[in-house]
């Protein structure tokens, strides 16, 4: 599917300032861009506070989501969520419209930016799964002291993050792939996508493949983080360990992502 373009042929993409520091952030974006020459014409739309604010329940409003579907490309600040009551996050409300199944967040040693970590060589990529899972936000309240969450996770979803994790360690010549789980105590869910890593894995038999609890893995990462090379892993677990491995390299200003789906991808500060 070609992309938009204007009428001086520039590339058209969605911009959403977002709440918080997202205009500061995104302004600052758009300077280096064109400062770069990029051959962009940015869209200006809204989601988050403010549309929550106005009324709108979804937080994104018709013109936002028409707007992505003709440009396919967002440039996006944060955007804010209440915590513990509210309507659904934005964030998330975008990633399911827009099935953007992956969620891309390197991890790597900046120059310049003193950490506890400088000079051990941090470079790996987060590759978390970002529309299924408890993110998938199917909620009930059982009685009013008793509440419920889903955790669905499918065959299909699990395989495409897996196979995306792979595809990127060989774009990118990266030797080992981790699938971090909860799967000693989540054995059906998180043992789907344990199970999906193992058998995709022997497509891929020049790249090195393991298996490791997510525990684990947050522990390895603040002791051993140049162990890792790419970490596929579940919604939530995902959302964590990236935060996690920001904090590795400076924190969260540091930790652009992008979020990849088959017609959309959204790039973000966080």
């Amino acid at each position: 599917m070609p992309y938009s373009v204007d009428a001086h042929g520039k590339k058209l993409v969605t911009l959403i300032p977002g709440d918080g520091i997202g205009p500061e952030v995104t302004a600052a974006a758009r300077k280096i861009l064109a400062a770069a020459h990029a051959p962009i014409a940015w869209e200006d739309r809204t989601a988050g506070a403010s549309v929550f604010k106005a009324g709108l329940a979804s937080g994104v409003p018709p013109e936002t989501v028409e707007s992505i579907r003709r440009t396919r490309v967002v440039l996006k600040g944060p955007l804010e969520t209440s915590v513990g009551f509210g309507e659904k996050s934005a964030n998330v409300t975008l990633r399911k419209l827009f099935e953007t199944f992956a969620n891309i967040r390197p991890v790597r040693e900046l120059p310049g930016v003193r950490t506890p970590y400088s000079g051990r060589g941090i470079d790996l990529v987060i590759v978390r799964e970002n529309v299924e899972d408890l993110y998938a936000g199917i909620e009930y309240q059982q009685t009013p002291t008793v509440a419920e969450s889903l955790k669905l996770m499918s065959r299909l979803g699990c395989e495409k993050i897996v196979r995306l994790a792979f595809e990127l360690a060989r774009a990118e010549g990266r030797k080992k792939v981790h699938c971090a789980t909860k799967a000693n105590i989540l054995k059906l869910t998180e043992g789907l996508l344990k199970k999906t890593f193992e058998e995709v894995s022997r497509e891929y038999p020049e790249i090195e493949s393991q298996h490791i609890i997510v525990d684990n893995c947050a522990h390895q990462l603040v002791k051993a983080p140049e162990q890792f090379d790419v970490i596929v892993t579940s919604n939530m677990n995902g959302d964590i360990l990236s935060d996690e491995g920001s904090a590795l390299v400076g924190g969260l200003g540091f930790a652009p992502s992008a979020n990849l789906g088959n017609d959309v991808a959204i790039f973000e500060a966080v």
